[in-house]
């Protein structure tokens, strides 16, 4: 049953968590680890695919229904996808230490890996929040929004929202949006925290890389 209501809340979550839970069975690959990976990535991209081609089409007419459809167990949702973002710079911390050693291809296709993995993780969270704020913001009370947009606006799109997620995802700091409830404050600073968490993992994880092609 709960099963149901998630593939009914959010069905391009499910649906692509679905494709990638095939793909890491059905793709080959060397060892577990590249398994795993290979179906994380292929499930990942799928998804932001799908938000993608939601957020182009989306009215904000839209992106309140869908809001209130999302509202069930959407902080479980929210927690399960960070979670899983984060075990997969895991995954690849495993990936680079195992490829050591290798040259040519063998190499190429470990840091394809850390590549896509990477970059697919860190527009998850972007995305993850954005559709999250996005529920707060519409289940919110019309007179006490929980933002306020500098332009007034009251109807957002789920562009805004990405404006909102994503300059936190960057520079781990709000932009010209208020946050202006209790609850919203605590997702920011949630999603700062994970923000912090994918930057400095890319960091290292660009220098391992050039220290290994370097070397």
């Amino acid at each position: 049953m709960a099963l149901h209501r998630l593939t009914r809340t959010h069905p391009r979550l499910s649906f692509a968590a679905l494709v990638g839970i095939l793909g890491a069975w059905l793709i080959p690959a060397s060892d577990i680890v590249q398994r795993i990976l290979a179906g994380w990535n292929l499930g990942v991209w799928l998804y932001l695919l799908l938000v993608l081609w939601l957020t182009w089409r989306a009215t904000p007419e839209k992106v309140r229904e869908v809001a209130q459809v999302e509202d069930e167990n959407a902080g479980l949702v929210l927690f399960t996808v960070c979670i899983a973002a984060i075990a997969s710079l895991a995954a690849v911390t495993l990936q680079l230490v195992s490829s050591r050693g290798l040259q040519g291809s063998d190499q190429a296709l470990h840091y394809l890996y850390t590549g896509l993995t990477v970059a697919g993780s860190w527009l998850l969270i972007g995305c993850i929040f954005t559709l999250h704020y996005a529920r707060l913001f519409y289940n919110s009370a019309p007179e006490a929004p929980a933002l306020r947009f500098a332009d007034g606006e009251r109807n957002p799109d789920y562009w805004d929202f990405h404006y909102f997620s994503f300059t936190i995802s960057v520079a781990v700091q709000t932009s010209d949006i208020g946050v202006t409830s209790r609850g919203m404050r605590r997702v920011v600073l949630a999603h700062s925290l994970v923000g912090f968490v994918f930057n400095t993992a890319i960091l290292g994880f660009t220098i391992n890389i050039a220290a290994g092609l370097l070397g």
